[in-house]
């Protein structure tokens, strides 16, 4: 019986290619005679880089900015055929590199990923795919701009600084110095949310909090970034304000599209095809996947949603695997999983469940292996066991 063990990342806990080893291996303690076949998955978030440069490609280390100005290394991807390049914008930009008292979304900038941006351009790619997740940023992607040549004024003529604080007092947009190689390449930005930038669901109030925004900065960023777009229409003459995806990363996404004209698209889509999940697909029996948490953004199209909805289209049954599960049955059946394990039992068990989440992910696969033999020998049963017993 052969079955794609197709995990996103487990945040905090295992990579997207970790989590799929273990899987692997609590299948083989099943003791039962499946055939694996290891397909890591990512959504533009964390481990995208990683999945997409998987099948051969190679990394490039460039030096940048931190989110707050640091120097650091970083790197970006270049597929073997030399005609795709891809950046995680979380390797500049992202809160993996903050202390939890460094989070500040008013002082943070997406100048780093223009920089990676640059870079990846100068190698003569033809199409850059920038995966926007797991960002310390609402600077409706000032920063990175900034960093690709476009000058942004306030009312003396002199440049803002390239900060989410600064949004407000942007005057004057000059594209004039913008790279020309960049100006050249199609963008794909890969988004892991559908959020617009401005509004209730726009990138201030509801990721602001995440990145450290107090009650008054998310009001502030919210002007700033109405502000900042609302020039972007008046003087460049496209309006991306509640363009679907623009919330992502902080408004960098609505900024890519803007100036470059990124195609804002699903990232577990682009992976997907990217991939070739119909090939992936054939023949297979059933599909595992997971992450660290399945939630309302996950069923708002991460990763292991994209690949539900794509393989239940072929017939394929899904099964995941989360840290914690905080959807029920109603919501998560109709998207497209036929069962899902919770690898603990209680919210108090969340942090144990992180510092052993190798070891569990394990032992829920091979109770979940002993599940997938019975269906696939006997015929689904039709029963819901969102804990896997």
């Amino acid at each position: 019986m052969r079955v794609l063990i197709a995990p996103a990342t487990f945040k905090g806990s295992l990579s997207a290619g970790q989590a799929a080893e273990a899987i692997r291996r609590g299948l083989a303690d099943s003791g039962l005679d499946f055939k694996t076949e290891l397909m890591p998955i990512a959504d533009g978030g964390d481990d995208t880089l990683e999945v997409l440069m998987s099948p051969g490609g190679r990394l490039v280390e460039t030096l940048v900015r931190d989110p707050l100005g640091r120097p650091i290394t970083a790197c970006f991807g270049v597929s073997p055929g030399g005609d795709t390049a891809v950046v995680e914008m979380a390797r500049a930009s992202g809160l993996q590199l903050l202390a939890d008292d460094e989070l500040r979304p008013m002082r943070t900038s997406t100048f780093g990923t223009g920089q990676l941006v640059a870079r990846a351009a100068d190698t003569g790619a033809e199409r850059i795919i920038i995966g926007v997740g797991g960002s310390a940023t609402v600077d409706g992607g000032l920063g990175c701009l900034t960093a690709l040549g476009v000058d942004f004024l306030d009312g003396r003529g002199q440049r803002v600084a390239p900060v989410g604080g600064a949004l407000s007092r942007v005057r004057r947009i000059d594209p004039g110095r913008l790279s020309p190689a960049v100006g050249r390449t199609r963008i794909q930005v890969a988004c892991d949310v559908d959020h617009p930038v401005l509004g209730p669901r726009g990138a201030a109030p509801v990721f602001g909090p995440q990145k450290g925004a107090s009650p008054a900065d998310v009001v502030r960023l919210e002007a700033g970034l109405t502000h900042f777009f609302t020039l972007v229409r008046d003087q460049l003459g496209v309006d991306v304000t509640q363009t679907p995806r623009g919330g992502a990363a902080g408004g960098l996404a609505a900024g890519l599209a803007a100036f470059l004209g990124g195609e804002l698209v699903s990232g577990i889509e682009l992976v997907l095809d990217y991939l070739d999940i119909e090939a992936r697909l054939r023949g297979v029996a059933a599909v595992i996947t997971g992450e660290g948490c399945l939630d309302d953004q996950t069923l708002g199209g991460k990763a292991p949603y994209g690949l539900a909805a794509a393989a239940r289209s072929r017939g394929v049954p899904v099964y995941a695997l989360a840290g914690r599960v905080e959807v029920g049955e109603d919501r998560l059946r109709p998207a497209g999983f036929e069962g899902v394990f919770s690898l603990t039992e209680s919210p108090e068990m969340i942090y144990e469940g992180m510092a052993r989440a190798e070891e569990l992910l394990r032992q829920r696969a091979a109770v979940l292996g002993r599940r997938i033999w019975r269906e696939q020998k006997k015929g689904p049963s039709g029963e819901w066991t969102p804990d896997g017993r």
